[in-house]
């Protein structure tokens, strides 16, 4: 079996717990714990409607109108991941007392049991209004400590000993189950996210530091609430709907499936193909000699028939380089009074090659139908049908009426996009 060098949880955790030497290896104990309720979470909610087999002797199927300490109706996975959690953490001798959505008391560690000096405080299964329409449900969990003194009398644990400010948190955090089963966690230095490797039953590190992003363009909320939203609530959410043309300046996506661990992580800066990236190379082929003409290369190749200045092309090039709003390129009707359009030439270049020229050009941005109008702009130079220097002309233009017809989207191809290095695997 191939090694990898991801950290799994365990050695995560210790890790940690070297950093604090005199720490007794408890509240490790405990989040194995709760991984492992988490992993049979993951395979419960899985199966689905066909039950997993491993946990059908535990839980029974939900009472009709049987609602939980929040007022919502509880599901049968609901009880059974409720379960789950409680006989997975209750005998490993770290816990004083439990505290779930699904229990109207705290939870008693049974007499056989040694009690810890740790309070779990979990929903087994948040999201599950939604699991029978297959979105993403998870699990949300925090941890405190019991004060010393109330360890020392020994007596079972009540609401007021849950009832902790934040900060006091020892560690907390969610799983969510969907394509892969995440696990994201916080013991006060910072924020890691870890994935289930379904071929070893581990969970591997594969977010070293996440982290809510300073600026977003999407939001969640529940919309049919909006009734009950206190004015600043609405009054925020107002200005996201407003789009560009309200005082945020910027359009919105709002998006709501009633799954909290799954609208959580979505704020999270997790990789994204298109805002992840940092630089995107293009390429466009144009064909000058007869051959270019054949069925085969005009399917990924615009084949131009007239000769071309090859000065006037690399003099185009050159004026396209820096930073530019690209007004002038943009599609008809479209191009607006902001900046929207501006972005960074890094790279232009036509490279001459056997039967024509490629067109390099590298961007801050994705380019799309630009780099179409920029080909189409240059082969009329090229060609004599413009006069030279009518790119640089074009750029600080305030729109497009004087663009020339852009290329055709058959010679244009993505050739590289590059991310930074924290979106690549380390070290597999």
């Amino acid at each position: 079996m191939p090694l990898s060098n991801r950290r799994t949880f365990t050695q995560y955790l210790i890790e940690q717990r070297r950093r604090f030497p005199r720490a007794s290896g408890e509240l490790n104990a405990l989040l194995l714990d709760v991984s492992v309720a988490c992993k049979a979470m993951a395979r419960s909610v899985a199966f689905g409607a066909l039950g997993d087999p491993a946990l059908r002797h535990i839980g029974a199927p939900a009472e009709q109108g049987l609602v939980n300490v929040q007022g919502e109706e509880q599901k049968p996975q609901d009880l059974i991941g409720n379960e789950v959690f409680v006989r997975t953490a209750e005998w490993g001798g770290n816990l004083a007392g439990m505290a779930s959505e699904e229990m109207a008391e705290p939870y008693q560690i049974p007499p056989g049991y040694h009690r810890g000096k740790y309070l779990l405080v979990f929903d087994p299964l948040d999201g599950s209004s939604s699991i029978d329409v297959n979105v993403a449900v998870g699990s949300i969990f925090s941890i405190l400590r019991l004060p010393d003194a109330e360890r020392e009398q020994g007596r079972d644990v009540t609401e007021a000993d849950f009832l902790q400010p934040g900060v006091q948190q020892v560690a907390a955090g969610y799983a969510v189950y969907g394509p892969a089963t995440l696990l994201i966690l916080t013991v006060g230095n910072g924020v890691v996210g870890f994935t289930l490797d379904p071929t070893l039953g581990e969970f591997k590190l594969t977010h070293p530091d996440i982290r809510i992003p300073e600026d977003t363009q999407e939001f969640a909320i529940n919309s049919s609430n909006s009734r009950f939203w206190e004015p600043p609530v609405k009054r925020y959410v107002d200005e996201c709907l407003a789009g560009r043309s309200g005082p945020r300046g910027k359009d919105f996506n709002t998006r709501w499936i009633a799954s909290l661990v799954a609208e959580a992580h979505r704020m999270t800066p997790e990789f994204h193909p298109r805002r992840s990236a940092t630089a995107r190379r293009y390429g466009y082929l144009v064909g000058t000699d007869e051959a270019a003409l054949s069925p085969f290369r005009r399917r990924y190749e615009w084949a131009v028939r007239h000769p071309l200045d090859a000065d006037a092309l690399h003099g185009e090039a050159q004026a396209v380089l820096g930073e530019h709003t690209f007004r002038a390129f943009a599609v008809a009707h479209t191009a607006p009074v902001d900046d929207h359009h501006r972005c960074v030439i890094q790279h232009a270049a036509w490279v001459p090659r056997d039967g024509g020229w490629v067109f390099e050009v590298q961007a801050n941005r994705f380019l799309h139908h630009m780099v179409r109008f920029l080909v189409g702009t240059m082969i009329d130079v090229a060609q004599g049908r413009r006069p030279r220097g009518t790119l640089a002309r074009l750029l600080v233009a305030p729109d497009n009426a004087e663009t020339s017809a852009p290329a055709p989207a058959r010679g244009l191809s993505l050739r590289a996009v590059t991310y930074p290095e924290s979106c690549y695997a380390v070290g597999e």
